[in-house]
């Protein structure tokens, strides 16, 4: 039996892998290994399983992704949105050098290919991303910014505080002190 990977756009967080786990255990696929984005399977599915998954997947807010490009471009962004929630991971690498391990394609290549796609460049991206986590932080009201500053990986308050006015128009504290927070999903985060 041949395992078989498939790529699913839309999974950004731990409650994604679970429902993804969930609706497949449901159709009687065994699931090897699944993290963002990327579904290990046992073996290889027929046509009629792949319409089921696709299917029951749809349902839930995801797709199936099926074309090579589409595939890259889904596992930037679900590493870049690990790189957020895990900043610990590349603490002492730069994310170009990250991207490629992960990925297992030049940098060059991975930037080139997302730029032309979504039209953002994979560094803007990861602002865009950093800024939505920093507002979820903010949010929750648990952290200092000097505290958020250090676990996000900026290299100072300040420049944490730059580049959340240049994204959002305020700063931390401003968008604090509003009553209604305005944060985008995750996998709604593209340009701005």
């Amino acid at each position: 039996m041949t395992p078989e990977t498939l790529y699913i756009k839309n999974m950004v967080c731990n409650r994604c892998i679970q429902v993804v786990r969930e609706e497949l255990n449901r159709l009687g696929i065994e699931v090897v290994d699944i993290q963002l984005g990327e579904v290990k399977l046992s073996q290889k599915v027929n046509l009629l399983q792949l319409d089921q998954i696709r299917e029951v997947i749809m349902d839930r807010g995801f797709e199936l992704l099926e074309d090579s490009n589409s595939k890259i471009i889904e596992q930037i962004k679900t590493s870049i949105i690990d790189l957020i929630h895990n900043p610990e991971v590349v603490s002492n690498q730069n994310v170009s050098h990250y991207l490629e391990k992960k990925i297992g394609k030049d940098y060059s290549y991975l930037s080139n290919l997302f730029s032309s796609v979504e039209n953002i460049t994979i560094e803007r991206y990861l602002i865009l991303q950093k800024v939505q986590k920093v507002k979820e932080l903010l949010v929750y009201d648990e952290m200092t910014l000097s505290e958020i500053s250090y676990k996000l990986n900026y290299s100072s308050v300040q420049y944490l505080s730059g580049q959340f006015r240049k994204v959002t128009g305020m700063s931390p504290s401003e968008f604090k002190k509003l009553t209604t927070k305005e944060r985008l999903p995750l996998d709604g985060v593209t340009t701005q």
